[in-house]
Formats: C-alpha cells, structure tokens, sequence
C-alpha cells in the first residue's frame, strides 16, 4: 500500500508542477500577436498545440477507436485537453482508457480493463518562417502508465514511466498540400525495476485542403523502431468541418506487419472554442 501512496503522490507532484508551469508562463506572456502558418496536423498522433499557436487557444478532443487483436477486439477512448497560456507555448493533458471484448471462443485471458495513464506533455514553437511557410516545434510527453482496474490493491497503480522528447518540423506548400514530421526517442522506465525500453518515433503526414469542402484528406504513416521489432502502420483519413468550433476526423489503420501490429478504426471529434479578445 505504501509502494500505491507513493505512485499517488508522484503523479500528483507532476501535475502540480505541471500547474505551477502553466502559472509562470501566463505571468510572463506579452501581448503581441506573433505570425502564425496554417498547417494541417495528422488526426492520430496529433499535436500538444497548434505550431505558432497564440495565447489564449484552446481545443477538446474526444476520441474512440477499435481494433481487432487475435481473438478479441480492444476498445479505447481518449479525453483531451490542450490549452495555450502564452504565445507559442501549447500544454496537453489527455487520459486514455482501454476496454477488452472476448468472444466465445476466448483462449486467452483477457488483458484488463484500465486507466492507460496520465498524459502531460508541453509544446514550443521555435521557428515560424512565413516566407518558407514552414514551422519547427521541440516538445516533451511524459506518460504514466497505469495497471489494470481488477489488479488495484494488487499491483502497483503505476506500472511504468514514459518519457518522449519530439521534434516537429511542418511546411505548407501551394496548392493546399501540407506536410509534417514528427519524430523522437522514447524511454519506456519500469517502477521498481531497473528494466528500461528504448523506442524511437518516425510519424509522417501528406494532407490535401479542399477548401470549397471545408476538409481535409491525407495520409499519416506512424513508425515505430526497437531492437525486436520495426512497426509501419498507414493512416488515411479524414477531417470534416462541422462548424466554426467543431470538426470531425476518420482514420483507418492499416498494418504493413500483423505479427506486430492490428486492423482498426478511430474518430477524434475536435472542438475549439472561440477565442475570447480582451
């Protein structure tokens, strides 16, 4: 109970500080109002914040997907809060879970239910290049993995830390084509253990805007590299505008490799509220 308290507590001091941060940077902010390039970012692995993002966005996201794995269907949902406090600087916060389905035929235990995690994470534009249309951002995602609902008072609530430092370099091109890359290494550190993985992230985007539509189709292509296993998984997609604060995105995922990774389907609804002018 004393190893839980102290897992508790550690993810309580993160968002405290996560708070604190935010509160900084708001006392600094200055009120101009820096360029900023309209980019297309990929539905699946989305951005913290908008590059060049101003301060006082913000943006809810909603999202459910599917995915068949053997012989049962996992089932995940996502809540997700991204905020900016001052110009360039964007902070997300984002609590997935995860819902196994068996069937009859069910072999294999079930892997349970659960809380994926606590997601923090921070975003800063460092470059907006209008004449280039290009934008870079460096950004930090630190994850709290957390066990299964059945294994509370078991096990360890948190089972592993996750850290991912990225880099995001964009360029918007005429005729409404858009490109992004998204990249960088991730440390996967076990509680308690001296056991750590090593990942590094390869996430790349093509949209087209069709401007008379109000949407957005492309293509994200997320890869994944380890010492026992390379995973390529394509995304088309699809992004509706439903109204001025309301979009709607469709992703298929489409595995090069079914050793390693599965079939599936996921919609993100994005809202973003109207920006409030002082």
């Amino acid at each position: 109970m004393s190893h839980q308290i102290q897992s508790m507590r550690t993810i309580l001091i993160s968002i405290l500080a996560f708070a604190g941060t935010f509160h900084a940077a708001a006392q600094t902010s200055d009120t101009t109002l820096p360029a900023k390039i309209k980019h297309i970012e990929p539905l699946y692995v989305d951005l913290i914040r908008d590059l060049g993002a101003r301060k006082g966005e913000r943006e809810w996201n909603i999202g459910f997907g599917s995915a068949h794995l053997n012989d049962h269907v996992e089932l995940t949902t996502l809540v997700e809060y991204e905020f900016a406090p001052i110009n360039r600087l964007g902070f997300e916060v984002e609590i997935p879970f995860t819902f196994s389905l068996g069937s009859r035929d069910q072999k294999e235990p079930l892997p349970g239910n659960r809380l994926d995690g606590l997601k923090l994470a921070t975003q800063y534009t460092f470059l907006v290049a209008p004449r280039w249309n290009t934008s870079a951002a460096l950004g930090y995602l630190n994850e709290f993995e957390l066990t299964s609902f059945n294994k509370y008072g078991k096990e360890e609530i948190v089972r592993a830390n996750l850290m991912h430092p990225f880099l995001v370099v964009a360029k918007s091109w005429k005729n409404n084509i858009h490109t992004m890359l998204i990249t960088g290494p991730e440390w996967e550190k076990e509680m308690h253990s001296s056991k750590t993985e090593f990942y590094y992230h390869v996430n790349g985007s093509v949209h087209y805007s069709i401007p008379a539509a109000k949407s957005v189709i492309g293509l994200e292509v997320n890869s994944l590299f380890s010492k026992e296993f390379t995973s390529v998984v394509l995304r088309p997609q699809m992004r509706v505008t439903v109204s001025k604060t309301s979009k709607v995105g469709l992703v298929a995922g489409i595995p090069m490799d079914t050793r390693y990774d599965s079939y599936s389907f996921f919609v993100r609804w994005i809202y973003e509220p109207k920006m409030k002018h002082h």
